[in-house]
């Protein structure tokens, strides 16, 4: 064998001796030699930050970790030494060295990640350990910052995006740019890249949109679990652990239900994004399952879905049991099916807010519910614990920091937040062991998500974006999700609807305009209107393709009476709604259909059978219009697969849903949730109708007319032993 070379030097002449380009590959063979007997290798590894999967490790890294490893194996019929290519290559990639030739415990998959963090935090210095502790946006990333300020963790904000209309590719690009930064810093230790995966990831034009949180119902048993399985390898700051008690709130769409049983259910979702660990597994430590996973976050910590008036960011006024027993569930399932990180909430508590609550951080949930991951900030929430925000940003970062954050999302001004807490650690406001408290959770996280071993995303999911499966699968979310809240009377239902009529009319804000069907955080933060945005099918598009080919489709958004009545339609559909919106913008008192959605309901449903289709983020004021309306959907906001929507009004599939909150009757009920008294919803939480699919309903129509023209054994001795009885039989 060809000693190991440890020198610059030595390595300097191998590389100059070769034709090829300096040795930017894990393995590359630097020249071979066949003859009939033998055939023999000489390959060069190059040792440092290598990767499973990347082709090339970075040339212009730090080199002081660079280590060439030279052999000559023999094969052929020599093959009894063939194994050795197999044993100088793992030895090469995990007896990692350092400049001097020095083993480094941290960078051997082979160790005990306790151990490996534990090592690495041995390594670092304040300033190493404060940068891991920054998660900045993309926008101002980048390869330099990366590397000299040690950033811990980049994310996406609602509609950050590398570039309009960005493809899987592009955010893969992106992605392992800034990683590479990271990688090239002098320890290589690699960031998480962050997602606001609210329904998905919706910052992904031509993604698979799913219907919001409040749409994907509990009753989806083993649906949850694979909604957003397929996704780079990334941290995703979902799932929503909120139990929502009042509608107003502009994020009553993120919440799963107002029953915090029926959230707690929803964890399993981690379950999906992270792989489910095994039966030995220690609860409370994260778990992240393999490549084709990802990091979930718990959100928001705690009792943002509890604000007084559903203001968002504001106070949750509740004792120390209705905390616990509402509010605090989800978590506690969350860390037992092994999280990785916890996302602190805006609001406050009695008063207190949660981003300087040690008693509930540091206390209770590493405390009591002993959570080993990570807990990080929200968008700017050290900033608003003073008032106004920012106004005392060193106070508020040592209070932050002393809660038990572990993780602060400074988006921009990651320099102050860094100046501020390396002098907060001189000082001694804040002690060394804190901070390697937290670096510590942060590297916990990183070496359970195999970052160390395989930083980079690769393109191996990206043909998949918005593929057919995926489609097929919101498809099946949407239709599932689906509130059938009147229909008809028993006697005469309205759905399913017929396929074949003359014409029909379908009308409405909400019909043809994909980007109200999808709700905020679609694309941009806010939402957005209109069909160009992203891919995806419309009511509209979806009931044309749905109905017999001899049926005319007429479409007018805000059709008048007189037009109406002048065209003799069969029946109505008509999608009514709320605009698109997120967080505070999202806050009302009013909790009605943008207009003209009243009008258009009263002079259509007036003057035809109409079936309204409500596409909102949550109950709207419906009570005035109901008497006239034949047939009421929930729809709430379905996403980019509106087939799922005429799957259940053509009778494909029956409606099955159940409402996962309280329909009001008006405003001034609010707040009213199941169990309390008095309590007059207008639709009751778990109120759903049932429907039979066209299938069904032919099958037993057709079985119970077989049966009835099928004497029965008593009819057929009567007509044998009274003959006279045969003419009675035959006239009925």
């Amino acid at each position: 064998m060809v000693p190991l070379s440890r020198r610059r030097g030595q390595v300097s002449s191998i590389r100059e001796e070769s034709d090829s380009p300096p040795v930017d590959r894990l393995t590359r063979v630097h020249s071979r030699h066949f003859d009939k007997e033998t055939t023999s290798l000489l390959f060069v590894v190059r040792i440092g930050h290598c990767w499973e999967d990347e082709q090339s490790c970075m040339d212009h890294r730090d080199t002081s970790t660079d280590v060439l490893c030279v052999g000559l194996v023999t094969v052929g019929k020599m093959s009894k030494v063939v194994w050795i290519i197999g044993i100088l290559l793992r030895m090469c990639c995990v007896w990692v060295c350092n400049g001097q030739g020095e083993y480094v415990l941290y960078k051997d998959p082979n160790q005990k990640v306790s151990d490996r963090v534990v090592d690495l935090l041995g390594r670092m210095t304040l300033e190493e350990k404060i940068g891991q502790m920054v998660q900045i946006d993309r926008s101002v990333a980048t390869i330099n910052v990366m590397r000299d300020y040690f950033i811990g963790s980049v994310l996406s904000g609602g509609g950050s995006s590398p570039l309009p209309q960005a493809t899987a590719q592009n955010w893969v690009d992106m992605i392992n740019e800034y990683q590479k930064g990271a990688l090239v810093s002098r320890l290589g230790i690699p960031m998480i890249y962050g997602i606001d995966a609210v329904h998905g990831h919706n910052n992904v034009y031509n993604a698979t949109i799913f219907p919001h949180n409040v749409g994907i119902l509990t009753w989806l048993r083993g649906l949850e679990q694979q909604l957003q399985s397929k996704s780079e390898p990334l941290g995703f700051h979902t799932p929503l652990l909120l139990a929502l008690q009042d509608p107003r709130w502009g994020r009553c769409y993120e919440s799963y239900s107002e029953d915090h049983k029926v959230v707690e259910d929803m964890t399993d979702i981690i379950l999906g994004l992270q792989g489910e660990p095994p039966s030995n597994y220690n609860h409370g430590v994260p778990f992240v399952g393999g490549r084709d996973k990802v990091a979930a976050c718990a959100k928001h910590y705690v009792g943002d879905g509890g604000t007084t008036r559903g203001v968002n960011e504001n106070n949750t006024v509740t004792d120390v049991h209705g905390l616990l027993s509402i509010h605090m569930p989800a978590y506690a399932d969350a860390i037992y099916k092994g999280v990785s990180t916890v996302m602190v909430s805006y609001s406050s508590w009695n008063g207190e807010k949660m981003h300087a609550n040690t008693e509930l951080i540091t206390g209770y949930l590493k405390g009591t519910l002993r959570f080993k991951g990570f807990v990080i900030s929200d968008w700017q929430g050290v900033d608003k614990i003073s008032s106004p925000p920012h106004s005392n940003y060193t106070a508020s970062v040592r209070a932050a920091i002393q809660a038990g954050i572990d993780m602060v999302m400074v988006p921009f001004n990651f320099n102050e937040f860094i100046n501020d807490l390396i002098s907060l650690v001189k000082s001694k406001a804040i002690p060394i062991t804190r901070i390697d408290d937290a670096v510590s959770r942060i590297l916990l996280v990183k070496f359970t998500m195999g970052l160390f071993e395989n930083p980079l995303a690769d393109y191996s999911f990206s043909n998949e974006l918005g593929s057919q499966a995926h489609r097929d699968l919101a498809r099946e979310a949407v239709r599932k999700s689906l509130v059938l809240l009147k229909n008809g009377n028993k006697t005469n239902p309205m759905l399913p609807l017929p396929r074949k009529a003359s014409k029909i009319l379908v009308a409405g804000t909400h019909a043809d305009n994909l980007g109200y069907q999808c709700g905020g955080w679609t694309i941009t933060w806010q939402g957005l209107s209109g069909n160009k945005n992203t891919r995806g099918t419309t009511i509209l598009g979806a009931i044309q393709s749905a109905v017999d080919h001899s049926t005319e489709v007429v479409f007018s958004q805000n059709p008048g009476a007189e037009f109406i009545k002048s065209n003799n339609f069969s029946y109505a559909i008509i999608a009514v709604g709320e605009p698109p919106y997120a967080e505070t913008a999202g806050d009302s008192d009013k909790l009605t259909m943008m207009d003209p959605g009243p009008a258009i309901v009263t002079s259509t449903c007036q003057a035809v059978k109409c079936v309204v289709v409500v596409v909102s983020g949550r109950p709207l004021v419906m009570e005035p219009y109901v008497a006239s309306i034949e047939a009421l959907v929930a729809a709430w906001l379905p996403g980019t697969e509106g087939q799922g929507i005429s799957d259940a009004l053509f009778g494909d599939h029956g409606f099955s849903g159940k409402l996962p909150v309280t329909w009001f009757r008006n405003t001034e009920q609010l707040p009213m949730s199941y169990g309390d008294s008095p309590y007059d919803p207008l639709f009751a939480y778990g109120s759903g109708l049932e429907t039979e699919s066209v299938a069904s309903i032919v099958a037993r129509s057709t079985s119970a007319s077989a049966a009835s023209t099928k004497p029965c054994l008593v009819t057929v001795l009567c007509l044998f032993l009274f003959p006279s009885l045969s003419r009675v039989f035959l006239r009925r």
